[in-house]
């Protein structure tokens, strides 16, 4: 029989949820429309989307991770029913993106020049370097809407981000069709129109969020509180304490996916192309996994900063059964449509016939993806960020990625063994950070 604290637990966490995770599919769904619409015109570019996608998603995701040092300060400090406190964070926390921000599209642009020695086929190359080099741009006005919105979820508003991401994803989509096809009297720009359309879109979210966040009824009760005057030290060193090894964990594993499709492109031209089509429809379960691990961070954050520590665990738990369930449901569709979903991103048998193959791979990892990225958001909610780091370093780097080599190329598996290295790094990094909550959040609860 199914304990009913689960059962109260997983609704509230639903509640919570849901728009974050909507949200989260609206921004992965921005590179998949990319993929999709670009794949309309042929193998190479569809290479070049993932080639710069591949690259530039390590960058984005770090800087993601560095914007979730805010949430669980915000939402600790929203247990202690301390508004001062909440809106000195925000204060801090957009000083720390903006820096970010402007850091990450100067790195971008360095890493631009490295193309050339990718070993990757050249037609792929010179289209994905302009791609690139717009979609780079776009980390400036995401880094900001990033800051605003984990605010907002933070106090547990997290619909109002939902609402901006999926329209930003409609505006992106639109975008993609006047500027990748020329239509409307627009010139065709092809695979630089998709990173055009990628770039205004997130304009467009920065300044609704901005405009939310600072217009916002909800929110007047703490900008009374906002001082233009100082800079607390130790708040940013907070954020940076929370938001660095969070960065680092992101690009432990995204990084391990990128240099992934780095060896695959080895393999040629339609190996690359996909495992892009593959990489984007795990990345849209993935995705949705974060907005249920971005609740669990929320909600064991509120507990932690009560000191209810019963609660946090059951908190934390919850978080887990509800992302293996939902994983579980994503990998039977992943299953039943690896022939159909690569169709509607290219018609070319080579292409498909590798995909569906790597949709197995996909669908067998679904559950390990989904609890290691829990077990990171219910850590991190604690404020416990370290040790996960170190855990992710190992599992993707240490192990995922030298298995996958040796397997892809040494046993001459291809992208197909290359998938299974990343499939052990998953389960070896979820079934250690589920230990890690574990042991944690019971010794909180029996010192307390």
């Amino acid at each position: 029989m199914i304990d009913k604290r689960y059962l109260k637990q997983s609704r509230i966490t639903f509640l919570l949820a849901y728009p974050v995770m909507l949200s989260q599919l609206g921004q992965i769904l921005v590179g998949v429309s990319d993929s999709v619409m670009v794949g309309q015109l042929g193998t190479a570019p569809l290479a070049g989307v993932s080639l710069g996608n591949s690259i530039f998603i390590l960058f984005l995701t770090f800087g993601i991770g560095i914007s979730f040092g805010i949430t669980p300060l915000v939402a600790k400090a929203d247990g202690e029913r301390d508004n001062k406190k909440i809106i000195e964070v925000l204060k801090h926390g957009f000083m720390v993106n903006g820096v970010t921000g402007l850091l990450l599209f100067i790195l971008l642009y360095l890493t631009s020049f490295i193309f050339p020695f990718l070993n990757q086929p050249e037609k792929v190359v010179i289209l994905a370097k302009p791609y690139f080099m717009v979609i780079s741009f776009s980390i400036i006005p995401f880094m900001i809407f990033q800051v605003f919105r984990q605010f907002a979820e933070g106090l547990s508003l997290t619909k109002q981000a939902m609402i901006i991401t999926v329209s930003g994803n409609v505006l992106n989509v639109f975008l993609n069709y006047l500027l990748i096809f020329g239509k409307l009297g627009f010139p065709a720009y092809g695979l630089l129109g998709a990173g055009i359309a990628t770039l205004i879109s997130r304009i467009y979210m920065a300044l609704a969020m901005i405009l939310f966040v600072g217009y916002g009824r909800f929110f007047k009760p703490y900008w009374v509180h906002f001082s233009k005057k100082g800079i607390d030290k130790r708040i940013i060193r907070n954020i940076l304490n929370i938001g660095l090894p969070s960065g680092m964990q992101f690009i432990f594993e995204v990084g391990a996916f990128s240099l992934a499709a780095i060896m695959i492109g080895w393999l040629g031209a339609s190996s690359l192309a996909a495992h892009q089509i593959a990489i984007n429809l795990a990345a849209i379960t993935y995705m949705m996994a974060t907005g249920l691990a971005a609740a669990t961070t929320i909600r064991v954050g509120n507990q932690l900063g009560r000191k209810d520590y019963e609660s946090m665990r059951l908190v934390g738990f919850t978080g887990f059964y509800m992302s293996a369930i939902f994983m579980g449901l994503n990998a039977l569709i992943l299953i039943a449509g690896r022939h159909f979903f690569p169709s509607l991103y290219i018609g070319e048998h080579e292409v498909i016939g590798i995909a569906s193959s790597l949709l197995i791979i996909a669908a067998i990892f679904q559950l390990s993806d989904g609890i290691q990225v829990v077990g990171l958001g219910a850590l991190r909610g604690m404020a416990d960020v370290r040790i996960p780091t170190l855990i992710t370093l190992v599992a993707y780097w240490i192990l995922a990625l030298p298995l996958g080599y040796i397997l892809g190329f040494s046993l001459n598996m291809g992208a197909l063994g290359i998938w299974i290295g990343l499939l052990a790094g998953l389960t070896i990094a979820a079934v250690l950070l589920y230990i890690r909550f574990d042991r944690l959040s019971q010794n909180r609860l029996v010192a307390s």
